[in-house]
């Protein structure tokens, strides 16, 4: 297993869980049927990833809305950067399995909204 930080593994978790969490509040929806959805994806992370990410409980940003989607887009961005210098092969892993996991959120009540589609884009576009 590849040594990651402490820093680093709170900037992962930020990253994947903050991702569910702007696709899960961009609309009203089923939270629990986000939430399974959510943690059904994380399956689709490499099991390193999967261990840093269960490590510890994520801390997401605060502040206003806009606050926290600045932070989150940021530890996505930080994150493919980390995991690139560690393990450059788990990069392409690591942006399917957010990809997907914020999809799977977006769809877990049936329908996908507007605003859903458009976090979901915003998440692709910070993750490169």
């Amino acid at each position: 297993m590849t040594a990651y930080t402490e820093a680093e593994g709170q900037t992962l978790r930020t990253a994947v869980f903050g991702a569910m969490v702007l696709v899960s509040t961009a609309d009203p929806g089923s939270v629990d049927e986000e939430s399974q959805a959510g943690v059904r994806a994380i399956t689709l992370l490499s099991d390193d990833l999967r261990a840093i990410i269960a490590a510890a409980p994520p801390a997401l940003p605060t502040g206003t809305t806009s606050d926290v989607e600045a932070g989150v887009l940021a530890a996505l961005r930080d994150s493919v950067a980390i995991i690139n210098a560690h393990e450059p092969r788990d990069v392409a892993i690591f942006r399917a399995a957010v990809s997907e996991m914020c999809r799977s959120v977006a769809g877990a009540d049936g329908e996908v909204a507007v605003a859903e589609r458009a976090m979901v884009t915003k998440v692709v576009e910070a993750l490169g």
